[in-house]
C-alpha cells in the first residue's frame, strides 16, 4: 500500500506559511506516495486547491479524515490538539515544532503515540544541508528584516546625490552573523546602507568582511574559542559580555538601524541591547528584533508589536518575519521536506530507520514516550 502524505492548514495564529507545494506534491507522487491536502492550505501562500488537484493531490475539506488515514503529516508549525486527538497510532509527524518551548504540544504528540520529528533538529551536516529548515527559513528572514527596516525608517538607504543636496546613507549594524545576519547584510549592502556587523564566533569576521561590510568584536582569547563544534555560538562570560556591551554601546549610539538576530538553541535570547542603549540612539532610529518569540535581543522588544520608546526610537518586534515572505518560505521549507521524508520512504514503502543519524536527531517522540533528551522534563 502507498504511503499516505497528509498536511493541513495552519492554524497557528499568523502563519502564512505552508509544508507543500505543487513541486513537492509531484515529488512525493513520484516517490510512490498519496498526498491528500487540506482546502485552504495553500491561501497565504498564493497557492489554489486546483494547482494542487493539477499536481496529483487529492484536496479534501474534513480535516479529521485528511488526517485519520495518513502515515505521514506535514506541517509547518506544530499541530494543534484537535489535530493530534485526529491522528491513527503510529502516525509521523513532521514540523518546526518548536520542541524547547513548546512543550504542550510535544507532550499530545506522545499520548497520541505519534513519532514526531522536530525539523529544528536536524543536524548540520553536509548530507543534511537540503534539510536544514532553520537555514531556509532564517536566510529569508534576514532578508525581511532589512525590508521592513526600510519601510520603518524615515529616510533613504543609499546616498544620493541631487541638485538640492546629497542624502547621506544610512548606518545598519546587524548583531548577530548567522545565515539570517549574512542575508541582512548583503541586503542592506544591496540597498546602499554603510554596514557593519558584529559575532562572538570569530569565523564569522572573514563572512562579514567578503560582503563588503565591517566587522565589530571584541578579540581576545575568549572569542576565539567562541563557537561549538556544531557552528553555534557558546555563551559568553560576564566579563566578555561587558566588553562588548561597551563597545557596541558607543557603536550603537551612532546608528540608524540594528538588527539583532542572535539565538541560543534551548535556551533564552540573549539580550544584546539594553534599554539604556536604546536610549542613546537617535529620533527616527530603528530596532529590528528577529529573536523576539525567544525572548528578544533587544530589552523592551514585544512580540508582535512595535514599541515607539520616549527618545522617538521603533523597536520591531514582528513575528515570524519568513511568513511575511511566504511563498519563497514555503518553497524553500517544502524542499527541505520532501528531503526529510525522502528518509522515510524506499521503493514507495514506509521504511523508518532511527538509527539514521539525521533522523534519530531530529526525533522527539516515539513508542508513547519523549525521546529527545533536550526536551525531555
Amino acid at each position: 500500500m502507498a504511503v499516505a502524505i497528509a498536511v493541513t492548514r495552519e492554524r497557528r495564529d499568523g502563519e502564512t506559511r505552508c509544508a507543500v507545494t505543487p513541486e513537492t506534491v509531484k515529488k512525493f507522487v513520484s516517490m510512490g506516495a498519496t498526498v491528500t491536502v487540506e482546502s485552504g492550505t495553500g491561501t497565504g501562500s498564493s497557492i489554489p486547491d486546483a494547482d494542487y488537484v493539477a499536481a496529483g493531490a487529492t484536496v479534501a475539506k474534513d480535516t479529521k479524515a485528511v488526517l485519520s488515514g495518513a502515515d505521514i503529516v506535514l506541517k509547518v508549525r506544530g499541530p494543534t490538539a484537535q489535530e493530534t486527538s485526529a491522528l491513527k497510532p503510529g502516525a509521523i509527524v513532521v514540523a518546526l515544532l518548536d520542541a524547547y518551548r513548546d512543550k504542550e504540544t510535544v507532550t499530545a504528540l506522545a499520548g497520541a503515540n505519534a513519532t514526531a520529528f522536530a525539523m529544528e533538529f536536524v543536524p548540520r551536516i553536509s548530507r543534511a544541508q537540503v534539510m536544514d529548515a532553520l537555514s531556509s527559513q532564517a536566510n529569508l528572514a534576514g532578508y525581511r528584516a532589512v525590508i521592513e527596516a526600510a519601510y520603518a525608517y524615515g529616510k533613504g538607504f543609499p546616498m544620493m546625490m541631487t541638485a538640492a543636496g546629497t542624502v547621506a546613507p544610512a548606518k545598519v549594524f546587524i548583531m548577530g552573523v548567522g545565515v539570517a545576519g549574512l542575508q541582512a547584510i548583503a541586503t542592506a549592502r544591496r540597498l546602499g546602507a554603510v554596514v557593519t556587523a558584529t559575532d562572538v564566533r570569530p569565523a564569522t569576521k572573514e563572512q562579514v568582511e567578503s560582503l563588503g561590510a565591517k566587522f565589530l568584536a571584541v578579540e581576545d582569547e575568549e572569542f576565539k574559542n567562541a563557537q561549538t563544534a556544531g557552528g553555534y555560538a557558546k555563551p559568553m562570560s560576564a566579563e566578555y559580555q561587558a566588553k562588548q556591551a561597551a563597545l557596541t554601546g558607543e557603536h550603537i549610539k551612532k546608528q540608524d538601524i540594528v538588527i539583532t538576530t542572535a539565538l541560543i538553541p534551548g535556551r533564552a535570547a540573549p539580550v544584546l541591547v539594553s534599554a539604556a542603549q536604546v536610549a542613546t540612539m537617535k529620533p527616527g532610529s530603528v530596532l529590528i528584533d528577529l529573536a523576539v518569540e525567544a525572548g528578544g535581543n533587544v530589552e523592551g522588544a514585544k512580540a508582535g508589536e512595535v514599541v515607539t520608546t520616549a527618545n522617538g526610537v521603533q523597536i520591531v518586534g514582528h513575528t515570524n518575519l519568513p511568513g511575511r515572505i511566504a511563498a519563497d518560505a514555503s518553497s524553500l521549507y517544502a524542499k527541505n521536506l520532501v528531503a526529510f521524508v525522502g528518509l522515510m520512504i524506499k521503493d514507495g514503502a514506509l521504511a523508518l530507520d532511527l538509527e539514521d543519524e539525521i533522523l534519530k536527531a531530529a526525533a522527539v517522540t516515539h513508542g508513547g514516550a519523549v525521546v529527545h533528551e533536550g526536551v525531555k522534563g
